[in-house]
């Protein structure tokens, strides 16, 4: 009873928070620095910034690899690093993710960047969660509605969600297309949230006939949801695809009515790292003011955001254009004069879907500087051919020559991992 007092007054805290954003924005920058202090005094890593009331551009800014190197001594409530890798590595071999310590909810990032991250979550973390869900995601509602959620782990964050009106339904992303499509037909969920990767096998298996369900709303999580498969699914569903930008560090962006990604800002502090000349593309530097049993604080994602303008809602706060995946994922080639040349994920993308409207799935991979490995599904046999000559195109005009592409069969992405189309191994291999 009251967990669940404390999502409704989280939900009031909520609306009143983005208002003072849109109405006050100096006050709210005013009170910065005391939220950091109430968040950080007791976490021996930022102990010495708040002794020496150091300004909030005094913090370091931070990544994944200085974070889990002081999880011990960032965190609040006492918990080592050891321990919470045991209980989350235990929770996801044995699929029960039900085990806290002392109450603090655990879960494992599925680590496709490098090192895997532990997040941790408090009761009072969980019901602000929960009710930014409710506010920002699936909207509040006296209808009893059901969710499945596909996930590579389950968490008692998501189970939170439950309540008389949401009934939610685990779906493990290990388990086989089959029995997810044998269970949906079942449940009829009036809300799907998944993968771009697993949404797409669903739309062709309502394409098929395999599948029949209408949910009302579809959220697209974990994944880069990009414009093609965007559009091929709101033509199979009949609706706009919402999305959820959260991972290990936060719950950062939720989409609007026009389907649009916007930055929490009104609890979130996102400064931007600029990765190109044109100041284009950035990486978020981000800051979450309500997190306190793990505080987040300057902390750079290597996420490649495209910032978009103007977006149709009005909203004040920070809208993405594109997320184009990660910085690992830029390609790196030598050109004729022997320099570094970096050509973003995104220019490839546009390179092969280009090349022919026949292409339904497609995977590129560098193994090596010189050469790549394309995956393409399309029911054209000329159509490998063709995005093989328009990625050369791409790379001539950066003065890129002698470049091998060879044809490969899957899209190397193991069912349970997240889809990266475009994908630099160069450093895995070498």
């Amino acid at each position: 009873m009251l967990f669940k007092l404390s999502i409704l007054y989280y939900l009031v805290e909520i609306k009143l928070s983005k208002w003072l954003y849109i109405h006050s924005i100096s006050f709210r920058r005013n009170w910065i620095i005391k939220k950091l202090i109430q968040h950080c005094f007791t976490s021996l890593f930022y102990k010495p910034f708040i002794q020496n009331k150091s300004s909030f551009e005094a913090f370091p800014i931070i990544n994944k690899a200085i974070f889990m190197a002081n999880f011990d001594a960032i965190n609040t409530v006492n918990i080592k690093l050891e321990e919470a890798l045991a209980v989350a590595i235990k929770s996801e071999e044995s699929r029960d993710f039900s085990p806290t310590i002392n109450s603090i909810t655990l879960g494992l990032s599925s680590g496709t960047s490098g090192n895997r991250g532990v997040f941790l979550a408090s009761e009072k973390e969980r019901a602000y969660w929960v009710a930014l869900v409710l506010d920002r995601v699936l909207g509040f509602s006296f209808k009893k509605r059901s969710i499945a959620f596909f996930l590579r782990a389950n968490s008692n964050l998501y189970d939170s969600v439950k309540s008389k009106l949401l009934a939610f339904h685990f779906f493990d992303l290990l388990n086989s297309i089959d029995v997810h499509i044998e269970r949906l037909n079942a449940l009829q969920p009036d809300i799907l949230v998944a993968q771009p990767s697993m949404l797409f096998e669903l739309a062709n298996a309502i394409a098929a006939n395999k599948l029949d369900i209408k949910p009302t709303k579809v959220i697209s999580v974990a994944e880069v949801l990009t414009p093609e498969d965007k559009a091929y699914l709101s033509n199979i569903f009949k609706q706009t695809i919402h999305q959820v930008y959260q991972c290990t560090e936060g719950f950062l962006a939720s989409s609007c009515e026009y389907g649009t990604l916007h930055f929490n800002e009104d609890f979130l502090i996102i400064e931007k790292k600029y990765i190109d000349r044109e100041q284009s593309r950035f990486h978020p530097i981000i800051t979450d003011l309500r997190r306190r049993s793990q505080p987040i604080i300057r902390y750079e994602l290597n996420d490649i955001i495209q910032e978009k303008t103007n977006c149709p809602c009005g909203s004040n706060f920070l809208a993405i254009e594109a997320i184009e995946g990660r910085s690992d994922d830029i390609l790196v080639f030598k050109n004729t004069e022997n320099q570094e040349v970096k050509i973003f994920p995104d220019f490839f993308r546009r390179a092969i879907i280009l090349a022919d409207n026949s292409i339904s799935d497609y995977a590129l991979i560098q193994t090596k500087p010189n050469h790549l490995m394309l995956y393409i599904k399309s029911q054209h046999k000329k159509s490998f051919q063709l995005a093989c000559e328009s990625i050369q195109d791409l790379l001539k005009k950066n003065n890129i020559f002698e470049v091998e592409i060879s044809q490969t069969n899957h899209n190397h992405t193991l069912r349970g991992q997240k889809l990266r189309r475009i994908k630099n191994d160069v450093r895995k291999t070498n």
